[in-house]
């Protein structure tokens, strides 16, 4: 198996020339706050909740997003999770719209292929019916799309590592809070305008500055309890529309595709099995829904030679670019023993929400996930406060 490779960026250390104390990881934290992480951000990008499906993915791919809030007129729609997060007028302060939920692009495929069973199967879809319908109707379709939550800007990175750290994998943050500045999670907001944050932002923010934590960084992923052991695998056999389906059952947006052993589950425990490649629903978002509707049927190593050579021909003279498709194709994981600022560059670095582990034979033993990077980080930051102060007393 080829070594994990992991590109070393240069990381100056800059002398603080005032001789201040800096402060511990813990301080700083605290000190910076997730307005920072805004700036340079554009403003919501969001699909009114009668755009058709087809719209909405169309939204999906312009935008290079995985998700989208879904904005309605206020007062007629329960907000998913029982949140009230409105729009309102900047100058009037009127309520314009209220959002009330997300939508995925595995909303979608869990709509194409849920249409593709019962008294539909074996005939061939409408796929221009299907696509027609408003993306409201598909709301819920997996679990995330019930969960919207709102930051209040002034939060600081401490408060947030604590709520991406639970499963929250976005949040809305108000250009203008209405609300009371010390409570750091909402699910009641009004605003002119929001900006999403996501845990990647928040990951690429400690990647930038990761001298303040060095101390942390510098740990291995297994001595941070960072890995997660427990890890669902589908095999190269499994089918595409099979694994769609438990996949939105076990709320997962990814999965790591194993050597077949003869198990016939979908999802089934991956722990000890090669590692072949990842089937993740962000693979999809530049792949038109007829192509993605006619491969529902293939396995999933089938559907990723697809996808691979799809984005492969999307070059400039409209040719097949192999050494994109082994691009596409390259596995992004880690050891026991491989430092979380290694592990963060390889998720910064390949835009991926998740690292798998693997062993030196190449065998998975689990994955590490956004969820658990912000967790470790934020937990190692408060345990080493702790340590300090009970020297100190």
């Amino acid at each position: 198996m080829n070594e994990p490779s992991v590109e070393q960026g240069n990381k100056s250390h800059s002398t603080d020339s005032s001789k201040k104390q800096r402060p511990s990881p813990l301080g700083w934290l605290r000190e910076h706050k997730i307005r920072e992480l805004l700036r340079s951000k554009r403003r919501l990008v969001e699909v009114p909740y009668s755009a058709t499906l087809s719209q909405t993915v169309n939204a999906l791919q312009a935008n290079g997003v995985s998700a989208l809030p879904v904005a309605a007129p206020p007062g007629h729609w329960i907000g998913a999770g029982g949140s009230m997060i409105l729009e309102s007028d900047p100058v009037t302060g009127a309520v314009r719209k209220h959002y009330i939920g997300m939508v995925m692009m595995l909303d979608v495929l869990v709509h194409l292929a849920e249409s593709d069973e019962g008294e539909n199967e074996g005939k061939e879809m409408d796929l221009d019916k299907l696509m027609a319908v408003p993306v409201s109707s598909v709301i819920g379709h997996s679990l995330e799309g019930l969960s919207l939550w709102t930051l209040n800007p002034n939060t600081s990175i401490l408060d947030c590592m604590e709520t991406f750290s639970k499963g929250v994998h976005r949040a809305l943050v108000p250009l203008e809070s209405q609300v009371d500045n010390s409570a750091p999670v909402e699910l009641v907001e009004a605003s002119p305008g929001y900006k999403m944050l996501t845990q990647m932002d928040v990951l690429r923010f400690l990647q930038s500055s990761s001298s303040e934590l060095k101390d942390i960084l510098v740990s291995s992923v297994e001595e941070l309890g960072a890995i997660n052991e427990n890890v669902f695998a589908v095999t190269e056999s499994a089918k595409v529309i099979e694994t769609i389906k438990s996949m939105r059952a076990t709320a997962l947006t990814a999965v790591p595709v194993v050597e077949s052993t003869g198990n016939e589950e979908i999802l089934q425990d991956g722990r000890g099995k090669r590692l072949v490649e990842t089937f993740s629903v962000t693979d999809l978002r530049e792949c038109s829904i007829s192509q993605l509707q006619s491969w529902l049927g293939l396995t999933v190593t089938e559907f990723k030679d697809k996808v691979a050579a799809f984005h492969a021909s999307l070059t400039p003279e409209g040719g097949i670019n192999t050494s994109e498709i082994e691009k596409s194709k390259k596995l992004v994981m880690c050891y026991f023993e491989s430092n979380l600022e290694d592990v963060i560059e390889m998720a910064v670095g390949k835009h991926v929400h998740r690292v798998w582990v693997v062993d030196r034979q190449g065998m998975l033993r689990g994955v590490v996930s956004l969820t658990d990077v912000l967790h470790v980080v934020r937990e190692s930051a408060l345990k080493t406060d702790k340590d300090m102060l009970e020297i100190l007393c």
